[in-house]
């Protein structure tokens, strides 16, 4: 193991880089790595682009938030996660997203532990590009919920660079393994995330404000930026290059197309659980 390697790096790991799938696929795969990692394949590190643009809800949120009017205007698609929170609008450009999947047994049972053993190679990320980034010091009131950046922020898991935030990380369990999965911000497209959304009067001043994106503290083109992501990321699991199976992908445009695209699943209100 390296100097920059994380405790799990004597396990067997793939990193799967960037691609460019819908939201549907995006969060099946992540559904589809923990069973492989819990019926004892590799376990999973990979970054992943959203294509088109796409609104991810939270698990318990209210589709009664989403304008889904302009959202279908503007080719933006709507999903819905596993993990809890509000709303996150991942730009095609303007947002990296990176998924660490593993069995629950080799993890840590406290949950901050986890996520904060889990997010060491992404603040190692920014700083490969010269980016301080950390857990917010304390938290920070909400300024809109149903918006996973305006939300309050809290130690446990929301990251900040020059006092702003600039990525959001969530975990949830499934089949036995652990999948932790995030949003980078590169560029900030306040206007584009802000109209994602219905029943709010946050300006594009005020959200950006709150968030922050790479482009803005340092000089890297977003390839760049996902290569610094992806080479953490492989150093911190010692993960070597992979993809997946044939039989990963038939399984999870299934699932997609089952779950993550049904309305059944992405309009479904609160009390609908």
């Amino acid at each position: 193991m390296t100097d920059d390697s994380g405790p799990l790096a004597d396990k067997e790991w793939r990193l799967i880089r960037e691609e460019a799938r819908d939201g549907p696929m995006q969060m099946a795969l992540d559904e589809i790595a923990a069973e492989t990692a819990a019926d004892g394949g590799p376990r999973t590190v990979r970054v992943y682009q959203w294509d088109p643009s796409t609104l991810s809800l939270g698990y318990g949120q209210d589709p009664e938030t989403v304008d889904w009017e302009g959202c279908a205007e503007r080719g933006v698609s709507v999903t819905r996660r596993q993990t809890g929170g509000g709303g996150i609008y991942h730009d095609v450009d303007g947002d990296v997203s990176y998924s660490i999947v593993a069995p629950k047994a080799e993890l840590p049972g406290d949950l901050l532990d986890a996520y904060h053993l889990l997010c060491e190679p992404i603040l190692d990320a920014f700083d490969r590009v010269g980016i301080d980034a950390d857990y917010v010091p304390e938290s920070v009131p909400e300024i809109w919920s149903p918006a996973c950046y305006l939300r309050e922020l809290h130690p446990a898991h929301d990251v900040v660079a020059a006092e702003r935030k600039i990525s959001g990380n969530a975990q949830y369990r499934r089949r036995d393994a652990v999948i932790q999965h995030g949003s980078l911000t590169y560029s900030v497209r306040a206007d584009d995330h802000l109209s994602a959304f219905a029943g709010h009067d946050v300006s594009p001043e005020r959200f950006r404000e709150r968030v922050v994106g790479v482009d803005e503290l340092a000089d890297v083109t977003r390839a760049e930026f996902v290569d610094a992501v992806e080479s953490s990321l492989a150093t911190w699991a010692e993960a070597a290059e992979g993809s997946w199976t044939d039989d990963e992908l038939s399984r999870a445009r299934e699932r997609a197309t089952e779950k993550y695209e049904s309305d059944d699943w992405v309009r479904r209100r609160p009390d609908d659980r």
